[in-house]
């Protein structure tokens, strides 16, 4: 097996880190990860994270930034993400209506190719976290696939995330194989719900043949899992991101319906130990 890093998403013990940043760093680190992925600072410059970082002897590997912070304040950002020592720079959201589908898109890809060429400069490479609407279709291709089209490998990788790939309906450890060699960083996300099907994802008709809602996650039983206490098959996740070269297998939990989020991804570094990593 692949000697893959494991880290976290910090986003999954956000209200810890408002806390008590230091403390929470530390107790991340007690847990078995050496890498962390951050999702906003809590009011921490570059130079105080990367202090704290090496005191605990994390690696920040890479960060979710929204894409549009950079056209408001394009220097600044490069710069934070400069001192901050990271790798990667990854898009954790692109809005519905800025999809391949609608009349913003070609701008949209326009302004984060800008940006991706001033991380570059750098030495950083951008990245996309999708969602499970991404699965939709437009002239017969996932608007995840049709995004990833418009950008070469040296401009944008992909960061599946297999929670919403698999909730989408979707095998993760088949569907990551499209990005075979650009794909450094994976999501690894478990879950349960009551349906999962593709149907979830697109308008249902009624018996009069209108279109009616969409079910939420809600409506389908949805509930965020600690890894292995959910759906999803990693064994076979894992060896599919040992095929495609996938160096960082990062974890995150959204939402903590059963312990506290600290516990949370506790019991996830334990579940990845008894896969051998």
């Amino acid at each position: 097996m692949a000697k893959f890093k494991i880290g976290l998403q910090l986003y999954s013990v956000r209200e810890d880190m408002q806390k008590d940043f230091e403390g929470t760093l530390k107790k991340v680190k007690e847990m078995g990860y050496d890498v962390v992925e951050f999702a906003g600072y809590y009011g921490h410059d570059a130079e105080e994270i990367k202090a704290l970082l090496k005191k605990y002897d994390l690696e920040c590997v890479s960060v979710h930034q929204k894409y549009e912070a950079f056209l408001e304040d394009e220097e600044a950002m490069v710069e934070f993400q400069r001192k901050l020592g990271i790798k990667y720079s990854i898009i954790p959201w692109m809005a519905r209506e800025k999809q391949a589908d609608t009349e913003a898109f070609p701008k949209t890809i326009e302004e984060i190719k800008a940006v991706a060429k001033a991380l570059s400069k750098i030495g950083v490479k951008m990245g996309y976290h999708n969602h499970e609407f991404e699965f939709e279709t437009y002239n017969g291709e996932f608007l995840l696939d049709l995004f990833h089209k418009e950008f070469s490998d040296d401009e944008m990788f992909a960061q599946v995330d297999t929670c919403w790939c698999k909730y989408a309906g979707y095998d993760p450890a088949e569907y990551i194989k499209r990005y075979k060699g650009n794909m450094p960083v994976l999501h690894l996300k478990d879950f349960t719900a009551d349906k999962t099907v593709k149907a979830a994802m697109y308008a249902l008709i009624d018996e009069s043949g209108k279109e009616t809602k969409k079910p939420t996650r809600d409506e389908n039983g949805f509930k965020f899992k600690p890894l292995g206490e959910g759906k999803q098959d990693f064994p076979s996740i894992i060896k599919s991101a040992e095929e495609v070269g996938v160096e960082y297998l990062i974890v995150e939990q959204d939402g903590h319906p059963d312990y506290e989020p600290l516990e949370s991804v506790r019991r996830s570094r334990e579940y990845l130990r008894t896969l051998g990593l």
